[in-house]
């Protein structure tokens, strides 16, 4: 499904409750009034496709991307954020309770009930602490999976809180009709969260991997290689990522994403280019050949294939070279006619990966801080670097496919629109997005 489907499908149904709630045509209280249902409505629709939005499905992140899926999910729990802090703020008029004969839709009146308010005031304070603590994430003195499994459990009972606040609370909520729709959205989100964290580790459990090898390629970078174990392994285009769990449970939350650097035409092996910098990375040397993983995959549309273009260049900033070397590789093992440039940087010359590999290739080496006998290009992967190493042709019809550190993307996409470079012809992945 491409991305404008994917964009009509998103709100038709974050608005599907504000259109079913408007269809009642119950006679409109004050501006302010309805403008505060409306938010909330709102708010609680986009937390419940929040749900969808991170559940790493295909069918999603295939369309857009898992970088640009991920940075949707990110604003628009902050735009829900926005909408909750509104929504009570805007009511007028002093609450009622209990029920009114001549009010029948809350048209006049809001309840006091305090179960009812204080399920509301509840996910108020939650969704608070959800998006905050999301923001803050890296700067929080704890791992990943700690983090992980307290916004899942937080999410779940934010979307339990709230259902019961809209049903109970909410003017509109109330009518059985509108109940019954956000009875069968909530159920679908939860039903989302218990497949990501119950029925898919149960089919992971059927495809296991073994390690086949783990080796040092430079201080602090390894090749990982993993095998399918009793299955045929996964089907994958170069330039996708998975996954990648080693040594625990399916049901484990250590699992993280790395590009994978094979090429498809390696398969059933598939091999990780992984750098040292968190709390699995630094364990990699302790990894024995047989030990048990898991993989979720293939994620991604770093995809070069069914590509129009004569000609790629790929550029790469430290570990970043992992998918280009997928691309790399499919493309020479498939004797394709493309041509293929490689700009690939790093900071010190012993952090270069494959050196051997990628020398007999059309590679421009590039180091911030290279040693006094080096004779290759030196600085950064910016706008003056790409216009000494490219020609005019290449800026104007060939494929560019990045991959690294955000702040060096950002210079080259920048630079490449400015060269005239159609952005249709620009692909990068990012795992950084804020």
């Amino acid at each position: 499904m491409k991305w404008p489907y994917l964009v009509l499908v998103y709100m038709a149904l974050i608005l599907a409750p504000l259109g079913l709630s408007w269809s009642l045509d119950w006679p409109p209280r004050s501006f302010h009034q309805e403008l505060a249902s409306a938010l909330g409505m709102l708010a609680f629709s986009i937390i419940l496709m929040e749900f969808l939005l991170s559940g790493r499905f295909r069918f999603i992140s295939s369309g857009v991307g898992m970088d640009v899926t991920m940075r949707v999910h990110q604003v628009m729990a902050r735009t829900a954020l926005a909408f909750a802090l509104l929504h009570p703020l805007l009511y007028q008029g002093t609450p009622s309770g209990g029920q009114r004969p001549w009010d029948v839709s809350s048209q006049l009146t809001i309840t006091t009930d305090f179960f009812a308010l204080a399920s509301g005031i509840g996910a108020y304070l939650l969704l608070f602490i959800l998006v905050i603590s999301a923001i803050a994430r890296k700067t929080l003195d704890y791992k990943y999976e700690t983090w992980r499994l307290l916004h899942g459990i937080g999410a779940l009972f934010l979307a339990c809180l709230l259902l019961h606040h809209t049903v109970y609370a909410g003017r509109y909520g109330g009518h059985p009709a509108v109940a019954y729709l956000w009875i069968a959205m909530t159920g679908i989100a939860v039903g989302t969260l218990l497949y990501v964290y119950v029925a898919h580790p149960l089919l992971q459990m059927r495809r296991p991997w073994r390690v086949v090898s783990i080796n040092r390629l430079t201080p602090r970078q390894w090749e990982l290689k993993v095998r399918p174990d009793g299955h045929n392994g996964l089907t994958f285009a170069a330039g996708q990522f998975a996954w990648l769990n080693v040594g625990h449970s399916a049901f484990s939350l250590h699992e993280h994403p790395f590009s994978i650097s094979s090429a498809p035409v390696d398969s059933p092996t598939i091999s990780f280019v992984i750098k040292e910098l968190g709390d699995f990375t630094q364990t990699l040397g302790q990894i024995k050949p047989g030990t048990l993983a898991y993989l979720d995959g293939p994620h991604g549309n770093l995809c070069v294939d069914d590509r129009p273009e004569r000609g790629i260049v790929l550029v790469a900033g430290g570990v970043g070279i992992a998918p280009l070397l997928s691309i790399l590789r499919q493309v020479r093992s498939n004797a394709d006619q493309r041509d293929v440039k490689l700009i690939y940087g790093n900071r010190l010359e012993e952090q270069i990966v494959y050196r051997q590999e990628l020398s007999k290739e059309d590679t421009v080496f590039v180091l911030s801080e290279p040693p006094d006998n080096w004779c290759g290009e030196t600085g950064w992967i910016d706008g003056p670097l790409l216009d000494r190493t490219l020609s005019s042709e290449q800026f104007d019809n060939w494929l560019f496919v990045l991959c690294g550190p955000t702040a060096m993307m950002d210079v080259v996409e920048d630079h490449l629109i400015a060269r005239g470079t159609s952005s249709q012809r620009i692909l990068s992945e990012r795992f950084d997005y804020d």
